[in-house]
């Protein structure tokens, strides 16, 4: 690979665009793995950590397949050129960070609903979510974690007993995922503790809801997604 200097406070998004770029002129072809990150890092002149963001947005989109502790692959099947042709890079930031804004609203909300309400089906269903990350954490399944992620905070939601938390959530379902996605992605590259931890935290908000402790539960919906929002806060603002 050719050398390439970037000098910007947002280089993860140049370096994400010349991937990109070599991925869509042929030059990366489909199920190619690519460059460690070491030596990505060193081809583009900048620190791991833009690599991995810039990988991370580059998942998010669908145009990578990043296996933790396995590499990093172009993706067998790449995104509909005609729409990803009009999207950049972290274009709509801000929407984001309002999406989640909203869910952090909404969640609080069913959260302590969930809590007074819960029948013993919901907490069946929570259970076996929390069962089926633990069980992704070991076998380090992220693409199954991340829906396992994604269907608990839904199913907070159905234990509320009210339909219009879920009609809500059910709408932005697809953006909340992808959110998820994003943030697992760039919380996950930071520290390797960071996934049981999540886990964790997942598990207390969990037994908070299944005791029926509403404060709690509220509290550890609410702190989990305000650190969620730091996480992206701090990434777009690179």
């Amino acid at each position: 690979m050719r050398q390439m200097k970037i000098e910007t406070p947002k280089g993860h998004e140049l370096v994400a665009e010349d991937i990109l770029r070599r991925i869509r002129e042929g030059e990366w072809q489909p199920g190619l793995r690519l460059p460690s990150v070491v030596e990505l890092a060193e081809a583009y002149g900048v620190g791991r950590s833009t690599i991995r963001e810039a990988a991370s947005a580059l998942k998010a989109m669908g145009w990578l397949d990043v296996r933790h502790g396995g590499g990093t692959f172009v993706k067998e099947e790449l995104p509909n050129e005609t729409k990803s042709g009009a999207e950049r890079l972290f274009q709509g930031a801000d929407s984001l960070i309002e999406l989640l804004e909203v869910r952090r609203t909404l969640e609080i909300g069913a959260a302590s609903l969930a809590a007074e309400r819960r029948t013993s089906a919901d907490v069946a269903k929570l259970r076996k979510l929390i069962e089926t990350m633990e069980s992704c954490l070991e076998r380090n399944d992220t693409a199954e974690g991340e829906r396992a992620d994604a269907e608990f905070h839904m199913a907070i939601a159905a234990a509320s007993g009210n339909s219009l938390f879920v009609q809500l959530m059910e709408s932005l379902s697809d953006r909340f995922a992808g959110s998820i996605r994003q943030t697992r992605e760039l919380w996950f590259y930071r520290e390797k503790a960071t996934a049981s931890r999540l886990l964790d935290e997942h598990r207390s908000i969990f037994e908070a809801i299944e005791k029926g402790d509403k404060q709690r539960a509220t509290e550890l919906v609410s702190a989990h997604l305000s650190k969620v929002e730091h996480v992206l806060r701090e990434a777009l603002s690179k």
